[in-house]
């Protein structure tokens, strides 16, 4: 079995985790923590420099999760990629647990920020990366932001201090699902083309199919290539793998029931068979 298999497979199993954990908890973010998983699986499997067994390891590169909401997939993914045990998920959302519905790194240092208000997180990065570049450090700082927070103005002044430091070492990948809690982006506050507006600040942007795993690892290996900030503009599909929640902004901030649970995992077990 090839590794770009196993990463499918992976990503499979992350999502039927996922959808299940949020079932688990009765509230929760389904659709973008869904159409993220590909982009979670290659980072913790192949992109990152991480130590499961030692959050806090000065080299590692840094994930700053801004659209905190979909933690959901980060905590799947971690907990498969060994930062703790599979069966903590059923915590989501309980009482002490590490796992709260957005991200708090008092209680998960590994998750670098505690991410809740959107259009923060591209700034913390920014500030990550100058810190880094300044200490000559050789580490990347990885920021995942999602459309609808561009929609911020913090976010386009980050964007802004980032070209003025020529930030190499940060890269900023947007979810471009279209959707955000009240609808759809067009339609809420149109953003037009954001690779337009990127450019215009300086930055050199890629446009991929968030999908896509071999997209996803060329595109990161030519943004480390270059001199400056880079932007990928990651084409994610909400709710993607489950047909019923595809496209569809009402799953934004709604877990499965039972049933709307057992149809999603019948679908994902029929995927995992064609995988193989």
């Amino acid at each position: 079995m090839n590794k770009l298999t196993n990463l499918k497979l992976k990503a499979n199993l992350i999502r039927q985790d996922l959808l299940t954990m949020l079932n688990h908890a009765g509230s929760g973010h389904t659709a973008g923590p869904l159409g993220l998983v590909e982009i979670f699986t290659a980072l913790y499997f192949k992109i990152l420099k991480h130590n499961p067994k030692k959050h806090l390891w000065e080299k590692r590169d840094r994930l700053i999760l801004s659209n905190g909401h979909v933690c959901p997939v980060r905590y799947t993914t971690m907990a498969h990629a060994g930062y703790f045990p599979v069966k903590e998920l059923t915590t989501l959302r309980k009482l002490n647990s590490r796992l709260q519905g957005h991200p708090s790194r008092v209680d998960l240092p590994a998750l670098e920020l505690s991410a809740a208000s959107l259009g923060q997180g591209l700034g913390v990065s920014v500030g990550m990366a100058l810190a880094a570049k300044l200490k000559k450090q050789k580490q990347t700082i990885y920021c995942l932001s999602s459309d609808g927070e561009h929609d911020e103005g913090s976010t386009w002044e980050a964007i802004n201090a980032a070209a003025k430091w020529n930030l190499n070492n940060l890269i900023n990948i947007i979810d471009r699902n279209n959707i955000q809690i009240s609808g759809y982006t067009q339609d809420v506050w149109p953003l037009k083309s954001l690779k337009a507006k990127y450019e215009s600040f300086g930055w050199k942007v890629y446009e991929i199919n968030g999908h896509s795993f071999q997209q996803i690892f060329s595109t990161i290996k030519k943004a480390k290539q270059f001199n400056g900030p880079v932007c990928i503009i990651a084409f994610t599909v909400p709710g993607k793998g489950i047909t019923f929640m595809e496209h569809e902004y009402a799953w934004h901030g709604k877990a499965p029931n039972k049933e709307e649970l057992t149809r999603a995992l019948l679908e994902l077990k029929e995927e995992r068979r064609k995988i193989k």
